[in-house]
């Protein structure tokens, strides 16, 4: 009888296993899907721009609908949660993610009405309801996916879904480029009606990906902590100034992101037509995948004599898969993009003078991004051209650093810290903006003299903001 219990508790451990691998796939879709749909936005606004001929100020609306949605949506969840208590500790992971799902596909399938009519402020909506969708999901997902298995290798696992993030946001540049400027666009397609099909297929995978969620048997988890009804958090020094330097990040890097494709245009940088600059985008946000994988090397448990061979392989293995994938579609030949090689070979010497410290590759990495900045306003031709392209593997590793570093410490606080840098989201809606006005007044390429001020402030956070104080 004994060994009839056995059996059975090691069939329920193994089904549990199977249930949590099963729930990481999904889990790492979902990181996947966000990242290309906040990538596409860099397609989008281009695109939207031609079509409702808009100055710069007005088509960076288009993040501002977008992450003001996190904003809104993270504000009212934060106060949810002080008066009511925790809404997905109420209906559950699995309810929230499908929650999120629904109503991020509903806000891709509003792209179909809002081509339909023309009109460039349902666009914005139709975004600002997909915003609140993927809101929902990050606050669902990313804590499911820490819990999802042991604490030892909660770290690992966010690292892997935060480098599927990154495959998404490498790839939409090129099948989003594709797709909206060149399979669907043609003399027969009018006004905005290339992007109906692209987005009402986004829609119905997101809702196939609710089903499936529906469908499969995920573990459930509860919240045991008392639920504070306080601002406690904001008491943390360090978590204000890291809440501001969430927003300066966020805000720097969508806003470089947003305009690069504009940048390729010009004349005195590449003159290159849409289409063909959307492909070196995707080296810009895979930059970022590659910087992650290298990050989570180098800011990890190996051993120091381990850690170089294992991120060079890993540079290797992600450069390659960038540029098959981006060769696929554009044909660049390797001899094109060795430039970019050199500023990965930097990367990995900037991560060896940061010694898996998270402050001190923070503030090392803000240095080089101003420095590229700096060379983008100031150079014409391939030097501006790549430094801004390289910006995206420095960009890399500041959002993990400053999470864990303005969280770290908080103890009953640290779900509250959480939500609120959550909400310094809000600086991918509003510095773009920022940027757009000033490109409108002094030109693309003196308009990224702005976010040198974003990554100033980083550099200073990775100094000094993130010592701990207690106000």
């Amino acid at each position: 009888m004994a060994g009839g219990v056995v059996t059975s508790s090691a069939a329920v451990q193994g089904q549990a296993t199977t249930s949590k691998k099963s729930a990481f796939i999904v889990l790492t879709l979902l990181f996947f899907m966000w990242g290309f749909l906040t990538c596409l936005n860099d397609i989008l606004i281009p695109y939207l721009r031609e079509v409702f001929q808009l100055n710069y100020l007005q088509a960076m609306m288009v993040q501002f609908a977008f992450f003001g949605a996190y904003f809104v949506g993270s504000l009212i969840y934060f106060l949810v949660s002080m008066t009511y208590g925790d809404p997905i500790s109420r209906i559950g992971y699995k309810n929230g993610i499908i929650a999120g799902l629904v109503i991020a596909a509903t806000g891709c399938a509003l792209f179909v009405p809002a081509a339909q009519f023309l009109l460039y402020g349902f666009f914005l909506a139709a975004l600002f309801c997909l915003g609140i969708g993927l809101t929902v999901l990050q606050i669902a997902a990313n804590p499911y996916v820490a819990i999802l298995g042991s604490r030892e290798t909660a770290s690992s696992r966010l690292n892997l879904a935060q480098g599927f993030n990154s495959f998404g946001t490498t790839i939409a540049p090129v099948l989003g480029g594709y797709f909206i400027f060149k399979f669907f666009a043609g003399e027969h397609v009018s006004g905005a009606d290339a992007v109906k099909i692209p987005y009402l297929g986004l829609a119905g995978l997101f809702l196939l990906l609710a089903v499936v969620v529906k469908m499969i048997n995920l573990p459930r988890f509860t919240e045991s902590d008392e639920i504070e009804r306080s601002a406690g958090a904001l008491k943390y020094r360090h978590l204000v100034l890291g809440m501001l330097a969430i927003f300066m990040y966020v805000g720097g890097e969508v806003s470089i992101g947003s305009l690069m494709v504009n940048f390729f245009g010009l004349p005195q940088i590449a003159g290159l037509e849409e289409a063909d600059a959307s492909a070196f985008l995707s080296f810009y946000w895979g930059g970022a995948m590659i910087g992650r994988f290298l990050g989570a090397i180098s800011l990890g448990e190996m051993p120091a004599s381990k850690k170089l061979g294992f991120m060079v392989l890993a540079a290797v293995a992600s450069f390659l898969v960038i540029y098959g994938v981006v060769y696929l579609n554009s044909g660049i030949t390797f001899t094109e993009v060795l430039p970019f090689l050199g500023f990965v070979v930097l990367n990995l010497i900037a991560f060896q003078f940061g010694k898996s410290h998270a402050a001190r590759t923070l503030a090392i990495f803000s240095v080089l991004v101003i420095a590229l900045l700096s060379l983008v306003v100031l150079m014409d031709g391939p030097v501006a051209f790549w430094c801004i392209i390289a910006i995206g593997l420095f960009n890399s590793i500041m959002w993990s650093n400053i999470f864990t570093l303005a969280i770290d410490g908080l103890g009953k606080f640290t779900s509250q810290g959480s939500s609120l840098l959550v909400m310094a989201i809000l600086g991918g809606a509003l510095v773009p903006l920022a940027q757009g006005a000033l490109a409108d007044a002094v030109g693309v390429q003196a308009s990224f003299a702005l976010p040198i001020v974003c990554y100033v402030y980083l550099l200073s956070y990775g100094l000094f903001g993130h010592k701990q104080k207690v106000s």
